[in-house]
């Protein structure tokens, strides 16, 4: 079995846990696939080290990521393009996306002798202009639409496969998917809603209003959002935290359920709720 190994080196421990990960895999006889970028940190001569990064993932069976949940999130895009299954191991705070803590490196017989499930986690297709041109982008958690820091609220006007649906008059709105339901969208008063089901979640952020209410959309939902100002201003659209653009105001965005999804790995008998309750119960996301 050949497994990419990608690190965040930036997190506390991040390089003696990643240390420890690839001597474990290299003892379980699978062979280890790096970055080049990393050869000074891991000198082994037993890792594979690439130049190129979509060869790498080629050629890998399994991407093992460690960081925390923006890093799982940055590599899972890469993993939905090549339609390679992901681990993410915990380095980081809340880690919701990770399937192993640093203390849990047993369960890795389990992969390496093929003993996992993987769950496919439906990503969102968001349609966009930048800079006069017709852009895509693919998000695992969601994107947000959001004013800017000195801007007035926005007014937001929805459609529902070409319909107007509802209108808004707020600070921002999140589309998300539901594996982003447990993020930004459940701070904003969104729902969760369980990973297994294909679905588009809108949730208006400070909706002016007391009617507003988040609204879940079918998997074959196409919405487009069109925002604006009473006033000059300006606004963004943020994709899973990490791909800022500042928006033409004069066109819509587009959202649809993506074609690709992520095979997340699951190596231990826990479903969903169990994780929810494990990460987001009482005062566990506070460190």
């Amino acid at each position: 079995m050949r497994i990419a190994v990608l690190p965040n080196l930036t997190r506390e421990k991040a390089r003696y846990h990643t240390e420890r990960l690839i001597s474990r895999l290299h003892g379980l006889g699978t062979e280890v696939l790096m970055q080049s970028c990393f050869q000074g940190d891991f000198p082994e001569n037993w890792i594979m080290f690439f130049d190129d990064f979509d060869g790498m993932i080629r050629a890998c069976d399994v991407m093992v990521v460690l960081g925390g949940d923006g890093t799982i999130i940055h590599n899972a895009r890469h993993a939905a393009a090549f339609d390679k299954p992901i681990l993410g191991v915990n380095v980081g705070r809340l880690g919701f996306l990770a399937e192993l803590e640093t203390d849990e490196f047993d369960e890795l017989e389990k992969l390496v002798a093929g003993n996992y499930r993987t769950e496919d986690r439906m990503m969102l297709e968001i349609r966009y202009a930048e800079d006069g041109r017709e852009k895509k982008c693919a998000a695992l958690n969601d994107a947000v639409i959001s004013r800017g820091a000195m801007a007035p609220m926005l007014d937001f006007h929805v459609g529902f496969n070409g319909q107007t649906v509802c209108n808004y008059r707020g600070d921002g709105l999140i589309v998300a998917t539901p594996t982003g339901s447990t993020a930004y969208s459940l701070s904003a008063g969104g729902p969760i809603v369980d990973p297994n089901l294909a679905c588009l979640q809108l949730t208006p952020v400070c909706s002016h209003s007391l009617l507003t209410r988040p609204v879940v959309f079918g998997p074959d939902a196409r919405l487009t959002v069109r925002a604006c100002y009473r006033t000059p201003g300006e606004a963004f659209l943020v994709m899973d935290g990490e791909i800022f653009v500042r928006m033409d105001l004069s066109r819509a965005v587009e959202f649809r359920r993506a074609q690709k999804t992520v095979r997340v790995i699951r190596l231990k008998d826990r479903n969903f709720y169990d994780i929810v309750n494990e990460k987001l119960g009482s005062g566990r996301n506070e460190s």
